[in-house]
């Protein structure tokens, strides 16, 4: 009997209560399906990877395209799944709201809701209005069921603007303003980690693998209460595609097919048996 939405969001809940979980990113049902049989407790969509499998760039997909995708991932997992909403597909909070009420609808257990713009010239949203965007999205979340949890990102590191002092104080605005998790994708250092995790306690922080060094227990150590990988396992996936494609291409051969999965293996974990 597969596992109910309501569930789900429980379940999600109660891992944020204590200790630090990975939340793997798959990019569609196959990829959701194995991590599920990996042992993971829940998942997160990556915006990057589910726009590379359709062949577009990050932040290249419509809202009615992820709409779709998140709807695919939670009927092919019993776990619970933390959507990449990217930025809300809209700049007002109204427009977010109304896309943030859809998203919930899907099955996610949570949401996460970013202050990048995509425009060059301005990549972060003014403070005051990505406040307001955080709070609509709370708003929105609330309306159609309270358990489903708002994630807020602030996208400074990632964008260029590494003042660790901003992103701490829009952190905790957005906390302020609703959200039940703070994220912000790109900082690395120990020392800073610590210091958003102590800023923003009790509400749990979510840290992104950015470095191969990086590892569970010492994020653990640093108060880290969850922990993605971004698009990275998508990446992974398309290095080892890439090799063997170029060799085929280039050489003519065909070795890369030594480390290739198991026909059966695969036919196995997806026919249930």
């Amino acid at each position: 009997m597969a596992t109910s939405t309501a569930d789900k969001r429980a379940q999600f809940r109660k891992l944020h209560e204590q200790g630090c979980f990975v939340l793997p990113n798959p990019w569609d049902a196959g990829s959701a399906r194995y991590l599920q049989h990996a042992g993971f407790k829940a998942l997160a969509s990556t915006s990057s990877g589910y726009a590379w499998s359709t062949g577009r760039a990050d932040n290249h997909v419509t809202c009615d395209d992820v709409i779709d995708h998140l709807t695919t991932l939670c009927a092919s997992v019993d776990l619970p799944v933390n959507a990449d909403f990217e930025a809300g597909f809209a700049d007002d909070p109204a427009g977010v709201a109304a896309n943030v009420s859809r998203a919930v609808g899907t099955g996610i257990a949570a949401l996460s809701i970013e202050n990048s713009t995509g425009k060059p010239e301005q990549p972060l949203y003014d403070d005051r209005l990505a406040v307001q965007r955080i709070r609509a999205a709370r708003a929105a979340i609330d309306a159609v069921d309270p358990a489903c949890m708002l994630v807020a990102r602030c996208e400074g590191f990632l964008v260029g603007e590494r003042d660790l002092g901003k992103t701490i104080a829009r952190l905790a605005a957005f906390a302020d303003a609703g959200a039940d998790c703070l994220y912000a994708p790109g900082i690395y250092k120990p020392e800073d980690i610590a210091a958003v995790v102590k800023a923003v306690h009790p509400l749990p922080v979510n840290v992104l693998i950015v470095q191969p060094s990086m590892t569970v227990q010492g994020l653990a150590d640093l108060g880290v209460r969850r922990i993605s990988v971004g698009g990275a396992l998508a990446r992974t996936a398309w290095a080892g595609f890439m090799r063997a494609t170029k060799e085929i291409a280039e050489q003519g051969t065909f070795t890369e097919f030594a480390g290739a999965a198991k026909g059966t293996e695969l036919n196995r974990l997806f026919s249930g048996k």
